[in-house]
């Protein structure tokens, strides 16, 4: 069964693309902080931050029909979960990720299931018309269509009193 989702339109997602890379520099330095100081591992203890911290799904981003379709591949999320925001250039698809075990009923041996943020900023090759956007979700599939923004011709404007 495919699922509507709701797209907000911002204004920018810019805060929200900085309070995440706070987080993850929050985290990159206590890794730093437990490795007892080690310099030198600066992209190291990052990359690791950004791992344990946000999981960025895989995505196709194609124009067709004078719109924009992207597509982003978030298997085992809710769509109720799922959080889209759009600006004419840009789109953020968030969602926060749980796995849990339960307790006592079995041992886990290994376990590979994210727990933490889905974050993925996708920046548009053309302007698009937010009002215009769609979100469809089926079998962990996100679908996002939105069509091309008119391109607003220039225009000769008279000036008064000359």
């Amino acid at each position: 069964m495919e699922t509507s989702l709701p797209v907000r339109k911002s204004v920018s997602i810019f805060g929200e693309m900085e309070r995440m890379r706070e987080q993850i520099m929050k985290r990159a330095f206590e890794i730093f902080d437990g490795n007892g100081h080690t310099l030198g591992r600066d992209l190291d203890d990052w990359l690791k931050a950004e791992k344990e911290l946000v999981w960025q799904p895989a995505i196709e981003l194609e124009e067709k029909e004078n719109k924009i379709q992207l597509q982003v591949a978030v298997p085992g999320v809710d769509a109720k979960d799922i959080d889209i925001e759009m600006t004419p250039e840009e789109v953020l698809v968030k969602a926060e990720i749980q796995h849990k075990h339960e307790e006592n009923k079995s041992n886990v041996y290994a376990c590979e299931f994210a727990t933490g943020n889905l974050f993925r900023a996708v920046r548009l090759p053309k302007k698009i018309d937010p009002d215009s956007a769609k979100a469809e979700f089926k079998d962990g599939m996100l679908r996002l269509t939105a069509d091309i923004a008119r391109e607003s011709q220039p225009r000769k404007i008279q000036l008064e009193g000359a």
